[in-house]
Protein backbone atom coordinates (compact mmCIF):
# COMPACT_ATOMS: atom_id res chain seq x y z
CA UNK A 1 0.00 0.00 0.00
CA UNK A 2 0.95 3.60 -0.73
CA UNK A 3 2.88 5.53 2.02
CA UNK A 4 0.60 8.72 3.10
CA UNK A 5 0.54 11.28 5.08
CA UNK A 6 -1.98 13.29 7.20
CA UNK A 7 -2.05 17.06 7.90
CA UNK A 8 -3.87 18.64 10.73
CA UNK A 9 -6.28 19.96 8.23
CA UNK A 10 -7.87 16.25 7.44
CA UNK A 11 -6.09 15.81 4.00
CA UNK A 12 -4.41 12.92 3.31
CA UNK A 13 -1.87 13.27 0.92
CA UNK A 14 1.17 10.60 -0.85
CA UNK A 15 4.13 10.72 1.56
CA UNK A 16 6.17 11.26 -1.88
CA UNK A 17 5.94 14.98 -2.96
CA UNK A 18 7.99 17.00 -5.68
CA UNK A 19 10.60 19.43 -4.72
CA UNK A 20 11.35 22.28 -7.01
CA UNK A 21 14.81 23.59 -5.87
CA UNK A 22 17.07 24.26 -8.80
CA UNK A 23 14.37 24.54 -11.02
CA UNK A 24 14.07 27.41 -13.45
CA UNK A 25 17.50 28.60 -13.10
CA UNK A 26 18.56 27.16 -16.67
CA UNK A 27 15.42 28.19 -19.46
CA UNK A 28 17.10 25.52 -22.12
CA UNK A 29 15.30 23.18 -19.41
CA UNK A 30 12.54 24.62 -19.30
CA UNK A 31 10.33 22.07 -20.90
CA UNK A 32 12.09 19.10 -19.38
CA UNK A 33 11.04 20.65 -15.68
CA UNK A 34 7.11 21.23 -16.45
CA UNK A 35 6.93 18.08 -18.08
CA UNK A 36 8.28 15.90 -15.22
CA UNK A 37 6.24 17.73 -12.87
CA UNK A 38 3.15 16.74 -15.17
CA UNK A 39 4.21 13.86 -15.20
CA UNK A 40 4.53 13.54 -11.36
CA UNK A 41 0.99 14.67 -11.06
CA UNK A 42 0.00 11.50 -13.09
CA UNK A 43 1.80 9.40 -11.15
CA UNK A 44 0.06 10.92 -7.94
CA UNK A 45 2.79 13.08 -6.99
CA UNK A 46 0.37 15.95 -5.47
CA UNK A 47 2.45 18.06 -3.33
CA UNK A 48 4.58 20.13 -5.18
CA UNK A 49 6.60 22.36 -2.99
CA UNK A 50 8.00 25.92 -4.32
CA UNK A 51 9.65 29.00 -3.47
CA UNK A 52 9.79 32.83 -3.99
CA UNK A 53 13.38 32.03 -3.35
CA UNK A 54 13.86 29.68 -6.30
CA UNK A 55 15.70 31.04 -9.33
CA UNK A 56 14.60 34.51 -8.17
CA UNK A 57 10.47 32.84 -8.58
CA UNK A 58 11.26 31.27 -12.00
CA UNK A 59 10.88 28.22 -10.17
CA UNK A 60 7.31 29.24 -9.58
CA UNK A 61 6.67 30.18 -13.26
CA UNK A 62 7.21 26.52 -14.03
CA UNK A 63 5.15 25.61 -11.81
CA UNK A 64 2.60 27.93 -12.71
CA UNK A 65 3.20 26.44 -16.67
CA UNK A 66 2.58 22.77 -15.46
CA UNK A 67 -0.25 23.16 -13.59
CA UNK A 68 -2.05 25.24 -16.49
CA UNK A 69 -5.50 23.32 -16.43
CA UNK A 70 -5.00 20.91 -13.73
CA UNK A 71 -4.81 22.90 -10.83
CA UNK A 72 -7.02 21.14 -8.76
CA UNK A 73 -4.72 17.72 -8.86
CA UNK A 74 -2.13 19.61 -7.25
CA UNK A 75 -1.36 20.54 -3.43
CA UNK A 76 0.96 23.61 -4.04
CA UNK A 77 3.23 25.13 -1.37
CA UNK A 78 5.03 28.19 -1.76
CA UNK A 79 7.54 29.67 1.05
CA UNK A 80 8.00 33.45 1.62
CA UNK A 81 11.50 35.15 2.38
CA UNK A 82 11.90 35.59 6.37
CA UNK A 83 11.92 39.66 5.85
CA UNK A 84 9.24 39.39 3.46
CA UNK A 85 6.80 37.68 6.63
CA UNK A 86 5.37 40.70 7.98
CA UNK A 87 2.43 42.20 8.03
CA UNK A 88 2.97 44.67 6.01
CA UNK A 89 5.24 43.07 3.37
CA UNK A 90 3.78 39.36 3.07
CA UNK A 91 0.38 40.13 1.46
CA UNK A 92 2.69 41.40 -1.53
CA UNK A 93 4.97 38.51 -1.22
CA UNK A 94 2.22 35.93 -1.60
CA UNK A 95 0.17 37.94 -4.29
CA UNK A 96 3.29 37.65 -6.43
CA UNK A 97 3.86 34.35 -5.39
CA UNK A 98 0.36 33.73 -6.75
CA UNK A 99 0.70 35.61 -10.13
CA UNK A 100 3.44 33.42 -10.91
CA UNK A 101 2.25 30.34 -10.19
CA UNK A 102 -1.13 31.32 -12.11
CA UNK A 103 -3.67 30.87 -9.22
CA UNK A 104 -5.64 32.67 -6.65
CA UNK A 105 -4.70 30.74 -3.91
CA UNK A 106 -1.79 28.29 -1.95
CA UNK A 107 -2.72 25.02 0.18
CA UNK A 108 0.26 25.55 2.04
CA UNK A 109 2.45 28.91 2.67
CA UNK A 110 5.49 28.31 4.60
CA UNK A 111 8.38 30.77 6.08
CA UNK A 112 11.12 29.75 4.91
CA UNK A 113 13.31 30.35 7.59
CA UNK A 114 13.59 32.09 10.41
CA UNK A 115 14.34 35.89 10.49
CA UNK A 116 14.10 39.13 12.24
CA UNK A 117 10.22 39.36 12.27
CA UNK A 118 8.29 38.18 15.24
CA UNK A 119 6.84 34.83 15.10
CA UNK A 120 3.82 36.70 16.54
CA UNK A 121 3.72 39.33 13.81
CA UNK A 122 4.34 36.26 11.02
CA UNK A 123 1.31 34.11 12.57
CA UNK A 124 -1.05 37.36 12.53
CA UNK A 125 -0.10 37.92 8.68
CA UNK A 126 -0.58 34.39 7.65
CA UNK A 127 -3.99 34.38 9.80
CA UNK A 128 -4.68 37.38 7.72
CA UNK A 129 -3.81 36.01 4.38
CA UNK A 130 -6.37 32.86 5.86
CA UNK A 131 -9.12 34.96 5.98
CA UNK A 132 -8.41 36.89 2.49
CA UNK A 133 -8.73 33.00 0.85
CA UNK A 134 -4.92 33.45 -0.51
CA UNK A 135 -3.84 30.29 1.53
CA UNK A 136 -5.51 27.32 2.97
CA UNK A 137 -2.95 27.03 5.64
CA UNK A 138 0.60 27.60 6.79
CA UNK A 139 3.65 26.79 8.15
CA UNK A 140 7.43 27.09 8.86
CA UNK A 141 11.37 25.60 7.25
CA UNK A 142 14.06 25.07 9.21
CA UNK A 143 13.09 25.56 12.66
CA UNK A 144 15.13 23.34 15.15
CA UNK A 145 12.96 22.12 18.37
CA UNK A 146 13.49 25.18 20.27
CA UNK A 147 12.11 27.34 17.55
CA UNK A 148 8.87 25.31 17.31
CA UNK A 149 8.50 25.12 21.03
CA UNK A 150 8.49 28.52 20.83
CA UNK A 151 6.00 29.08 17.96
CA UNK A 152 3.63 26.82 19.88
CA UNK A 153 3.81 29.02 22.72
CA UNK A 154 2.56 32.11 20.39
CA UNK A 155 -1.21 32.78 20.17
CA UNK A 156 -2.16 31.07 17.53
CA UNK A 157 1.13 29.22 17.16
CA UNK A 158 -0.56 25.03 17.06
CA UNK A 159 -2.18 25.87 13.73
CA UNK A 160 1.05 25.52 12.59
CA UNK A 161 0.37 23.01 9.71
CA UNK A 162 4.01 21.36 8.88
CA UNK A 163 7.75 22.13 9.53
CA UNK A 164 10.03 21.39 6.30
CA UNK A 165 13.65 20.66 6.91
CA UNK A 166 16.78 18.57 5.96
CA UNK A 167 16.36 15.42 6.78
CA UNK A 168 18.12 12.15 4.99
CA UNK A 169 20.03 9.02 5.87
CA UNK A 170 23.05 10.89 6.53
CA UNK A 171 21.14 13.73 8.54
CA UNK A 172 19.38 12.13 11.30
CA UNK A 173 19.47 14.55 14.00
CA UNK A 174 15.49 15.42 14.01
CA UNK A 175 14.79 11.76 15.53
CA UNK A 176 16.14 12.62 19.05
CA UNK A 177 13.64 15.47 19.31
CA UNK A 178 11.69 17.34 16.83
CA UNK A 179 10.42 14.48 15.22
CA UNK A 180 9.29 12.85 18.41
CA UNK A 181 7.82 16.44 19.66
CA UNK A 182 5.82 16.85 15.81
CA UNK A 183 4.73 13.35 15.52
CA UNK A 184 3.10 14.77 19.50
CA UNK A 185 1.06 17.01 17.92
CA UNK A 186 0.85 15.36 14.63
CA UNK A 187 2.33 18.01 12.67
CA UNK A 188 3.99 16.67 9.61
CA UNK A 189 7.72 16.66 9.08
CA UNK A 190 8.32 18.04 4.93
CA UNK A 191 11.80 16.92 4.39
CA UNK A 192 13.46 18.46 1.61
CA UNK A 193 16.76 17.25 -0.22
CA UNK A 194 15.61 13.58 1.22
CA UNK A 195 18.73 12.08 -0.85
CA UNK A 196 21.40 14.62 0.45
CA UNK A 197 22.41 17.36 -1.51
CA UNK A 198 24.77 16.94 -4.32
CA UNK A 199 28.11 16.58 -2.95
CA UNK A 200 30.20 14.24 -0.91
CA UNK A 201 27.49 13.25 1.47
CA UNK A 202 24.86 11.69 -1.66
CA UNK A 203 27.88 10.12 -3.49
CA UNK A 204 28.32 8.69 0.06
CA UNK A 205 24.96 7.66 0.61
CA UNK A 206 24.63 6.22 -3.32
CA UNK A 207 27.73 4.60 -3.17
CA UNK A 208 27.55 2.74 0.35
CA UNK A 209 28.10 -1.06 -0.07
CA UNK A 210 26.12 -2.39 1.94
CA UNK A 211 22.93 0.21 0.89
CA UNK A 212 23.46 -1.28 -2.49
CA UNK A 213 23.72 -4.51 -1.09
CA UNK A 214 20.21 -4.27 0.55
CA UNK A 215 18.60 -2.40 -2.83
CA UNK A 216 19.74 -5.07 -4.74
CA UNK A 217 18.00 -7.52 -2.84
CA UNK A 218 14.95 -5.75 -2.15
CA UNK A 219 14.96 -5.05 -6.13
CA UNK A 220 15.18 -1.53 -6.28
CA UNK A 221 17.71 1.35 -6.74
CA UNK A 222 19.66 3.02 -3.83
CA UNK A 223 17.96 6.37 -4.05
CA UNK A 224 14.30 4.18 -3.83
CA UNK A 225 15.44 2.75 -0.85
CA UNK A 226 16.60 5.82 0.28
CA UNK A 227 14.02 7.81 -0.08
CA UNK A 228 11.62 5.09 1.11
CA UNK A 229 13.79 5.01 4.51
CA UNK A 230 12.71 8.78 4.88
CA UNK A 231 9.46 8.03 4.90
CA UNK A 232 9.09 4.71 6.59
CA UNK A 233 8.82 6.90 9.96
CA UNK A 234 5.17 8.10 10.74
CA UNK A 235 4.10 11.91 9.57
CA UNK A 236 7.64 12.37 7.58
CA UNK A 237 7.17 13.10 4.00
CA UNK A 238 9.56 13.94 1.30
CA UNK A 239 10.11 16.36 -1.62
CA UNK A 240 12.82 15.41 -3.56
CA UNK A 241 13.86 17.06 -7.03
CA UNK A 242 12.82 15.32 -10.08
CA UNK A 243 13.19 16.62 -13.12
CA UNK A 244 13.54 13.74 -15.45
CA UNK A 245 10.34 11.23 -16.49
CA UNK A 246 12.46 8.25 -15.30
CA UNK A 247 13.32 10.18 -11.76
CA UNK A 248 9.74 10.71 -11.56
CA UNK A 249 8.63 7.31 -11.88
CA UNK A 250 11.37 5.70 -9.25
CA UNK A 251 10.54 8.52 -6.76
CA UNK A 252 6.52 7.48 -7.22
CA UNK A 253 7.70 4.06 -6.95
CA UNK A 254 9.38 4.03 -3.81
CA UNK A 255 6.01 4.71 -2.19
CA UNK A 256 5.31 1.18 -2.40
CA UNK A 257 8.89 -0.03 -0.71
CA UNK A 258 8.37 -1.29 2.82
CA UNK A 259 11.13 -2.76 5.04
CA UNK A 260 11.46 -5.40 7.63
CA UNK A 261 12.44 -5.05 10.93
CA UNK A 262 16.00 -7.22 10.07
CA UNK A 263 16.31 -4.63 6.63
CA UNK A 264 16.00 -1.21 9.12
CA UNK A 265 19.13 -2.72 11.40
CA UNK A 266 20.80 -3.41 8.26
CA UNK A 267 20.44 0.14 7.65
CA UNK A 268 20.63 1.84 11.13
CA UNK A 269 24.17 -0.09 11.72
CA UNK A 270 25.22 1.66 7.99
CA UNK A 271 24.49 4.76 9.75
CA UNK A 272 23.29 4.92 13.46
CA UNK A 273 20.21 7.29 14.89
CA UNK A 274 21.40 9.99 17.22
CA UNK A 275 21.93 9.71 20.61
CA UNK A 276 21.63 12.79 21.77
CA UNK A 277 20.71 16.41 20.67
CA UNK A 278 22.21 17.68 17.46
CA UNK A 279 22.27 20.97 15.89
CA UNK A 280 19.32 20.95 12.86
CA UNK A 281 21.30 20.60 9.64
CA UNK A 282 19.98 23.70 6.94
CA UNK A 283 21.27 23.78 3.41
Amino acid sequence: MAKTVIFPCGSTLPAIGQGTWYMGEDSSQQKKEVAALQAGLERGLRIIDTAEMYAEGRAEKIVGEALAGRRDQAWLVSKVYPWNAGEVDVSDACERSLRRLKTDYLDLYLLHWRGNIPLAETIRAMESLQRQGKIRRWGVSNFDINDMQELWQESGGVQCATNQVLYHLASRGIEFDLIPACQQRRIPIMAYCPLAQAGRLRGELIGHPRLNQLAQQKNISVAQLLLAWVIHTEGVLAIPKASSLAHIKENADALEVAFTEEELRVINHAYPPPQSKIVLDIV
